[in-house]
């Protein structure tokens, strides 16, 4: 378990929802200038995400956690905060709304016809284990559904509780088809914290992919956001140890600094990594050609230039060293199932 991050000062760019800002006489607004967690409900009506980016690689996802505890400086879901007014700095890591239907919702969603048992992958915003999951059990009580419809799931994480639920995940192997990618764009210790303050450290993580391969599951390790000047220092080191653990899938995303997560990243560098803040910003602007952020599908994942292009290459040459990537899932046949009709099929078996 991750140690809980101490009271962090308040801290949110503008609202660019929010038409009008408010200005204190003394400077101080009149809430706790030190931001604690505050957990609210959520209680949509659906719990499916569908996705249409060329960028991402499926189509639908569950998040059942909005905001995150991990209080990642470079997390691209920022923004999304700012749609239920709140703020995209500390309000996005201490004021976290959950799903607590999130498993009835799923299991209505595989009950539709329209379902057919596509890849489900968790999550595609912020982290589905993140602290509250360890009360909350939201995402459990999901890969259960998953495992009792048969169908096939994705999970992407920085934490190792997702080790807790191993015997759901062997199930789910089992019966469907499930692969797990653990995060580590940073493998210096201290300089992860900085970034990622409320993160197992890289090592631990390691030692997650090293439980989850021992359990017969299939593993792999995404170095992203690869944080130009920073995260591919230690990119190398990252897949090695991933490799020997037992990861055979590996992955990198070029970091995003869309909307008010620009600020958020850059006062975080300043403040937590000021001898490496200009080295960082520079080396950004290079693979986006002059730029903190390049929109457009294609590149915006991927970069740009002779900086971007070896860190590309240095990837490749590595993976390949160490055998990574060399494994593709195989066609297999379609798992979903829904456990009415399979119970009704078996009125008609023999004894």
């Amino acid at each position: 378990m991750v140690e809980p991050v101490s009271l962090i000062p308040v801290s949110n760019p503008p609202n660019p929802f929010i038409p009008e800002t408010m200005e204190y006489l003394d400077d101080i607004p009149p809430e706790e200038r030190r931001a604690v967690l505050q957990v609210y409900e959520d209680h949509t009506r659906t719990i499916l995400a569908s996705n249409d980016s060329p960028d991402v690689g499926f189509n639908f996802s569950v998040n059942p956690y909005r905001g995150c505890y991990h209080a990642c400086a470079y997390c691209y879901a920022r923004p999304t905060h700012e749609y239920l007014g709140f703020g995209a700095g500390t309000d996005f890591e201490r004021k976290i709304t959950i799903k607590p239907k999130a498993a009835e919702l799923l299991r209505e969603a595989f009950e539709a016809k329209r379902w057919k048992g596509e890849l489900v992958v968790f999550s595609g915003v912020t982290d589905c284990y993140q602290p509250l999951e360890a009360s909350y059990r939201l995402t459990r009580g999901c890969l259960e559904v998953c495992a009792e419809y048969r169908n096939p799931v994705g999970i992407i994480t920085k934490s190792p509780l997702v080790e807790r639920d191993i015997d759901v995940l062997r199930e789910l192997h089992r019966v469907a088809r499930v692969g797990v990618t653990l995060s580590i764009p940073i493998w210096s210790k201290e300089k992860a914290r900085a970034v990622e303050p409320g993160v197992a450290t890289p090592a631990r993580r390691i030692e997650t992919i090293r439980k989850l391969a021992a359990a017969g599951l299939s593993v792999g390790v995404n170095v992203a956001p690869l944080i130009p000047g920073l995260g591919d220092e230690g990119m190398v080191e990252v897949l090695e140890a991933a490799s020997a653990a037992g990861a055979t899938r590996a992955g990198f995303v070029m970091l995003r600094l869309p909307g008010s997560v620009r600020a958020v990243f850059l006062e975080r560098l300043q403040r937590d990594l000021p001898l490496q803040a200009d080295k960082i910003v520079s080396r950004i602007k290079e693979v986006r050609g002059g730029k903190l952020y390049d929109p457009r599908f294609g590149t915006r994942g991927t970069g740009e230039g002779v900086y971007a292009d070896a860190v590309h290459a240095l990837f490749a040459a590595t993976t390949k060293r160490l055998g990574m990537n060399g494994e593709t899932w195989p066609e297999v046949p379609m798992t979903f199932s829904r456990p009415r009709e399979r119970r009704q099929l078996g009125l008609f078996s023999s004894p």
